[in-house]
């Protein structure tokens, strides 16, 4: 080895420590304040919670009524009696349970026990066949009155129709006023009668050339003595109105014939003959 090779080795200093060793040691210096402060955390009493308000107002609340005295309980009023009826009587239900009912007479709903109105007042008059007729009093047509005492001595047939100037009442009192000349042969008079009013009447007597007397009775005093006023039905409606009749009075002012429910074809002929036979 030569002298300079030798001087330069002598002059290289030596190595050193790397410098990250002091790095490391200051980093675990200051862990240990860290981990010292940890320490101090964990070891402080942990803080009570405080209750909550609705709590402590219930709970206060509750004390007081507990210290409170209880008041005495007020009597109550008597409640009202009971007004209502007594229920009507099960009858099945009081033989389910086994107690015997007394039972109500049946009543008979037979058209015999509930006859009509006009059968009703027919009966009250009395009309019937060889009865004496009922006497009457009323306004006509052409302003004068009609009364039973007009026809004394001779027949009368009255003939009672619905309404003036309908189709069936139309063609039954031109029936009898084509037949009067041969009622008037067999001294019989007929006269009409309705509810309608007398100005109705004229009209009515005006429009088809009638030459028999027209009547009213809109008081329907001699519709309902004669029986044939009361109630009737068409196409399921009930109404009062007057039942198609015909009676016819002897002279002696007693009932020959009653027509109840009459049908306008040839039953002013029928009358007719009947009369005649009289």
């Amino acid at each position: 080895m030569s002298k300079k090779t030798q001087k330069k080795t002598l002059k290289k200093p030596p190595k050193t420590a790397p410098r990250k060793a002091p790095r490391a040691a200051s980093k675990t210096s200051t862990a240990k304040p860290a981990a010292k402060n940890k320490a101090t955390k964990a070891g402080k009493p942990a803080a009570s919670k405080r209750p909550t308000t609705k709590a402590s107002h219930q709970g206060a609340s509750k004390a007081l009524k507990a210290q409170r005295p209880k008041a005495a309980a007020k009597p109550k009023a008597n409640p009202t009696p009971n007004l209502k009826p007594n229920p009507k009587p099960n009858p099945r239900a009081d033989s389910k349970a086994g107690l015997a009912q007394p039972t109500a007479p049946r009543t008979e709903t037979t058209a015999a026990a509930n006859p009509p109105r006009a059968a009703l007042v027919a009966a009250r008059a009395g009309l019937a066949e060889g009865t004496k007729a009922p006497a009457f009093h009323l306004p006509r047509d052409g302003g004068t009155t009609v009364s039973l005492s007009d026809f004394a001595g001779q027949k009368l047939v009255l003939f009672f129709y619905p309404r003036a100037d309908t189709p069936g009442c139309t063609k039954e009192a031109i029936d009898f006023t084509r037949l009067s000349a041969a009622f008037a042969e067999s001294k019989t008079a007929v006269l009409g009668v309705s509810a309608d009013p007398p100005k109705a009447q004229e009209a009515f007597r005006n429009k088809h050339q009638l030459s028999v007397p027209l009547a009213s009775d809109e008081q329907h005093a001699m519709l309902e003595a004669y029986g044939v006023w009361g109630e009737k039905s068409m196409y399921g409606r009930t109404f009062l109105g007057i039942s198609r009749t015909t009676v016819l009075i002897g002279a002696d002012s007693r009932v020959l014939r009653i027509w109840r429910n009459v049908k306008v074809d040839g039953h002013a002929d029928e009358v007719l003959a009947e009369a005649q036979r009289a």
